[in-house]
C-alpha cells in the first residue's frame, strides 16, 4: 500500500506541474469551467481503480466523466467506471434505495457514454436494456425496445443478451404485440449461426403450447425467408414428428431440388410419399436414392412394399430379392415378406388344389425366415400355424396319386410369375 501512495503521489505531481505548464499555454486544454484538472482526476480515478479501490475511484471517476475530452477516449473510461459502479452497487449498497442510486448512477453513466463513444456503442446499449430489465423494474415495453436498439446497432452482440430479449418476447407475447414470432426469428437466427447449441431449439420448441401451433409457427418462419434450407428442413422435420406428411411435401421437394444429392432429404421425401400412398412419387424417390446409395436395402425393400401395395408381386419379389442380396448379413425381413407375396396371391385367386400348394410354397418361406432367428421369426410361426389348414393336406396328396418327395411346379393362370416348386412333404 506504501508503494502504491507514492507511485500515485508522485504521479498526481507530475501530472499537476505539466497540466499547470499546459493551462498557462493552452487553458482549455486540461481544465474546464469550474477548474478541475482532469489529467490529474484521471491520474487519481486510473490508481484507485486500477488497484480496486472502488470507493476512492468513484469521485475522480464522476470528475473524470464529467469534464471528458475525446483524445481520452482510448483510455476506455466508461467501462472502468461502469466496473466501480457495478462492484459498488453489489457490494457496499445495502438497501433498496441505495441499490437504486447506483441502478441511475449506471444509466446515466451510460448516457454519456453513448454521446461520446462510437466504437462500444452498441456495448452500452445493450448493457443498459439489461439494467432496466434486472435492475430497474422498468415497463417490459421499454426494456423490449431498448434490446431491440442495441441488437440494430451492433447485431453481433453477444448472443446472451439476445437470449434475454428472446424470453421476454416469448413471455410477454399477445396476438396484437406480434412477439411470439419476433421471438421465433430471433431464436431461428441463433439456430443458423450455432447450429450445435441445443438451448436455441428447445427455446423454439418452448414457443409453441402443442405440436401443431409448432408446425405452423416454423411454417410462418419459412415462408418469410423462403429461400432459407435450414428454416425449410426445421419445418419439414416438425410436420414430419406430427405425422403432417402432405405439409411436409412442400419444404422436403424444395430441399431436393436445391441439394439434389442430398440423401437425407430424399429418404424423408420418399417416406413422406409412401406413407401418403403417393405410389408414382414414392417410387421414383426410392429410385433416386437407389442411384444415390446403391449398397441400401432398406430403398430395395421399400420400393418392394410399393410394389405389393399396387399388386405388381412379381416386380415386387425381385426388390426384395436385391434388398437381400444388397447385405453379407442374414436379413429375415425381405424372405417374410415375400413370404406374403405368396400367401396374397392365393388369396387373389381361389382354393383349389395348386392354390393350396401357393399357400405351402408360403409356408414353406416363412420357415425359412424364421429359421434365422431374427425379429421376424416370432410373426413367421404365427402366419406358419395361422395357415395349417388352408396348405395341401395328406389326402390331397392321396387322391392325386402324388408321393412324398414329388416336386410340385407351381403355375396357372394366377401364378405365371412364381416359378417356384414345393416338395410333397
Amino acid at each position: 500500500m506504501k508503494t502504491i501512495k507514492t507511485t500515485l503521489l508522485i504521479t498526481i505531481l507530475s501530472l499537476a506541474f505539466s497540466a499547470n505548464y499546459s493551462a498557462k499555454n493552452h487553458p482549455s486544454s486540461t481544465t474546464s469551467s469550474d477548474s478541475v484538472n482532469i489529467l490529474v482526476e484521471m491520474s487519481l480515478f486510473w490508481e484507485y481503480q486500477k488497484n480496486k479501490d472502488y470507493e476512492s475511484a468513484e469521485g475522480h471517476g464522476w470528475k473524470v466523466i464529467e469534464n471528458l475530452k475525446t483524445e481520452f477516449l482510448k483510455y476506455k473510461p466508461f467501462k472502468k467506471m461502469e466496473e466501480v459502479i457495478w462492484h459498488l452497487r453489489e457490494n457496499k449498497a445495502q438497501t433498496n434505495e441505495e441499490k437504486q442510486e447506483y441502478t441511475e448512477k449506471c444509466l446515466r453513466l451510460y448516457e454519456k457514454a453513448l454521446n461520446y463513444d462510437e466504437v462500444d456503442k452498441g456495448y452500452f446499449l445493450v448493457r443498459k436494456a439489461y439494467v432496466l430489465e434486472t435492475w430497474n423494474n422498468s415497463s417490459v415495453e421499454e426494456v423490449v425496445e431498448a434490446y431491440e436498439t442495441a441488437f440494430e446497432t451492433d447485431p453481433e452482440i453477444d448472443p446472451f443478451y439476445k437470449d434475454r430479449l428472446g424470453i421476454l418476447y416469448s413471455q410477454n407475447a399477445t396476438d396484437e404485440n406480434g412477439w411470439k414470432l419476433k421471438a421465433l426469428d430471433l431464436y431461428s437466427a441463433l439456430t443458423e449461426k450455432e447450429p450445435e447449441n441445443s438451448v436455441w431449439i428447445s427455446r423454439i420448441d418452448g414457443l409453441a403450447e402443442n405440436l401443431d401451433e409448432l408446425v405452423e409457427i416454423r411454417k410462418i418462419a419459412w415462408d418469410l425467408d423462403k429461400t432459407n434450407l435450414e428454416k425449410a428442413y426445421v419445418y419439414s422435420e416438425t410436420c414430419i414428428k406430427a405425422q403432417m406428411f402432405e405439409k411436409a411435401l412442400e419444404p422436403l421437394e424444395f430441399l431436393v431440388e436445391k441439394n439434389p444429392d442430398v440423401i437425407n432429404y430424399w429418404r424423408k421425401l420418399a417416406n413422406a410419399y409412401q406413407k401418403l400412398e403417393r405410389n408414382d412419387d414414392a417410387i421414383k424417390a426410392y429410385k433416386t436414392l437407389i442411384n444415390l446409395e446403391p449398397n441400401n436395402r432398406e430403398n430395395y425393400l421399400n420400393l418392394a412394399i410399393i410394389y405389393q401395395r399396387l399388386g405388381q408381386l412379381s416386380v415386387s419379389r425381385s426388390y426384395l430379392q436385391k434388398a437381400g442380396d444388397a447385405t453379407s448379413e442374414p436379413w429375415d425381413l425381405p424372405i417374410f415378406y415375400e413370404a406374403q407375396l405368396y400367401e396374397q396371391a392365393a388369396r387373389n385367386c381361389g382354393f383349389e388344389f395348386i392354390d393350396k400348394c401357393v399357400y405351402q410354397l408360403a409356408v414353406d418361406t416363412y420357415k425359412k425366415a424364421a429359421s434365422l432367428n431374427g425379429p421376424q421369426s416370432g410373426a413367421a410361426r404365427d402366419r406358419i400355424a395361422a395357415l395349417a389348414n388352408s396348405v395341401p393336406q395328406p389326402e390331397d396328396y392321396f387322391f392325386r396319386n402324388i408321393k412324398s418327395g414329388t416336386s410340385i411346379k407351381i403355375e396357372g393362370n394366377c401364378y405365371g410369375w412364381i416359378n417356384r416348386s414345393i416338395i410333397v412333404p
